[in-house]
């Protein structure tokens, strides 16, 4: 039992690699890959695999966030550790319960060395059998030995890539993550509307995390914020428990380096009130309570004292049109960036890519919106930000620059 589950493990992750990108048959490697699981449900009738590699995520300062999902119910844990090591064993408990039985796992690895590099990997045993006074195990799956390096807030120097608007495109992020070439990087971010809207968790496998681990995230972790299109569908509700963003937060801060990065949740660009949301959702006021927040975070001493002061949001509060969710960010934030004097604001949403200068009176600040999603209008936003001036380029899908801003 034990090695036909490893051999499928081997093959369900190996299929992408052995397809490569150029796709089969008409099909990307990940469409076809989405048809081959078609029929996957969380039942022990299944076979104990992996779903997708593990995934990093970035939590806090000295922390990194491991998560994986499963085919069956299990008790998984983690095996890490530095200098090619991995005799260090990391596991979930709350309340004195080691977590267990489930399908979506997600381990912490905390009082992490800041620039060190560690080795881990990840297990998951199968439950068989949960009686109340009888556990059953079955088989242990591990994954390869991946290793990351440890988050530093205090370098000197940070990078990051951005991606935005790929719209259920999943071969968009191997793609643009290949326009960056071998330039070091600390993360990625994800500003919005990766997908067109929630379907179900075999979306969410099979057009960002097969992808993302077939590309980074197995040694580099992101972060990722809603654009409106994640904010639709029967299973938006559900796609927070996925990703794990500073402070487990859909809009938060974090200084990384020179920089304080504060992110913004803008929600819906509709009225509460238009009828394709049914009456169930209240934007407005989601908004009004980030406001608050936002007024108190940019008056942080961790604000205050970073170097360069940084926004990113999927729905610019100008130069977007004037729908109802554009000018409700204007009024909520704008005032907010320009009193406290944020250095740059970066955005997504219109699917064309612009840098704008600033325009006192409006953005005393420099706006830049990513493009996307369809073929010579999809880009890459690459920031590089030391002690001493932040640098933004914008590359388009086919590796030209088509924007830049220093800082």
């Amino acid at each position: 039992m034990k090695e036909r589950s490893e051999l499928s493990r081997r093959s369900f992750l190996g299929n992408l690699s052995k397809a490569g990108l150029l796709g089969v048959a008409g099909l990307s490697p990940f469409a076809a890959k989405a048809a081959n699981l078609s029929s996957t449900q969380h039942t022990a009738d299944n076979e104990h695999i992996f779903l997708c590699k593990p995934y990093l995520q970035y939590p806090g300062p000295d922390t990194i966030s491991i998560r994986w999902l499963t085919a069956r119910p299990c008790y998984s844990w983690v095996e890490y550790g530095t200098d090619g090591k991995t005799d260090q064993k990391a596991q979930r408990v709350s309340y004195g319960l080691v977590e267990a039985n489930n399908c979506l796992h997600r381990i912490e690895l905390d009082n992490l060395q800041p620039g060190k590099k560690y080795s881990y990997k990840v297990y998951s045993k199968d439950i068989v059998d949960f009686q109340p006074y009888k556990l059953t195990y079955g088989a242990t799956i591990e994954s390869d030995i991946y290793t990351f390096t440890a988050p530093d807030p205090q370098a000197k120097e940070v990078s990051w890539l951005m991606i935005n608007d790929i719209h259920d495109r999943p071969e968009s992020i191997p793609h643009l993550m290949g326009l960056n070439g071998q330039d070091p990087y600390d993360f990625v971010f994800f500003n919005g509307d990766v997908f067109d809207y929630q379907s179900d968790e075999k979306q969410i496998i099979d057009h960002m995390l097969t992808p993302c681990g077939e590309t980074f995230s197995t040694h580099k972790p992101f972060m990722y914020v809603r654009g409106n299109h994640e904010t639709r569908g029967k299973y938006a509700r559900e796609w927070h428990q996925y990703f794990d963003n500073p402070g487990h937060s859909n809009y938060f801060s974090f200084t990384w380096g020179p920089v304080h990065a504060i992110v913004l949740d803008t929600g819906e660009d509709k009225e509460d009130t238009h009828p394709v949301y049914g009456g169930i959702v209240d934007f407005d006021a989601y908004r009004v309570q980030q406001a608050r927040w936002l007024e108190k975070e940019l008056q942080s001493q961790a604000y205050k004292k970073a170097k360069h002061k940084v926004v990113m949001m999927h729905i610019p509060h100008y130069h977007g049109g004037e729908w109802h969710g554009t000018v409700h960010c204007r009024d909520m934030f704008g005032g907010l960036f320009n009193k406290h004097k944020i250095d740059i604001l970066i955005c997504g949403h219109t699917h064309k890519y612009g840098v704008y200068a600033p325009v006192p009176g409006q953005h005393d600040y420099p706006l830049i919106i990513g493009g996307g999603p369809k073929d010579d209008k999809r880009t890459l936003i690459k920031i590089k930000a030391d002690q001493h001036q932040l640098v933004l380029t914008m590359l388009k899908d086919d590796g030209t620059k088509v924007g830049e801003y220093k800082v």
